[in-house]
């Protein structure tokens, strides 16, 4: 019997895209420096002359499919990572971006056979967001780790 598990050793073999929202930056920038000191201190290059890691920024977490979707299919990415965060207002926003925004990166997925993280906090008020996001733990370094974990496995897998 083979099994197989992405590992979070070697990470200076991957190729790894980020798109992250700017709508709620004061989050998602957070989000991604959590994730940047994860990927760094596994072993990947996360300087600003990185040839191992690109950053895109797109306006708000709607945007996040379409973007990852160009990374993944430009076959320059082992695994991508979007990040964003989206907070319950008075109207049902929230309910359409989430729900555009979770199944267009499934798609991305599932289409490209390149791993996406789904790094999008969805939370009732900005103060939650800010607890996820460094107040309390800062799930941007999870979003690193699972990136490591299935860009690893997707090349175990060949």
């Amino acid at each position: 019997m083979a099994i197989f598990e992405g590992r979070f050793t070697d990470a200076q073999a991957l190729r790894i895209g980020v798109v992250v929202a700017r709508f709620n930056d004061l989050v998602t920038s957070k989000l991604l420096s959590g994730c940047l000191d994860c990927l760094s201190r596994h072993g990947v290059d996360a300087t600003d002359t990185s040839s191992q890691l690109d950053v895109a920024w797109v306006p708000g977490s709607f945007e996040l499919p379409l973007v990852a979707q160009t990374m993944a299919r430009s076959g320059s990415y082992d695994v991508l990572i979007t990040l964003g965060a989206v907070i319950r207002g008075d109207t049902p926003h929230f309910d359409v971006v989430v729900a555009e925004a979770s199944k267009g990166v499934a798609s991305v997925a599932r289409d490209t056979a390149v791993p996406v993280i789904f790094g999008v906090l969805t939370t009732d008020t900005m103060q939650q967001a800010l607890e996820r996001a460094g107040i309390k733990n800062n799930l941007g370094w999870s979003y690193g780790l699972e990136a490591l974990e299935m860009g690893s496995l997707m090349k175990a897998l060949g």
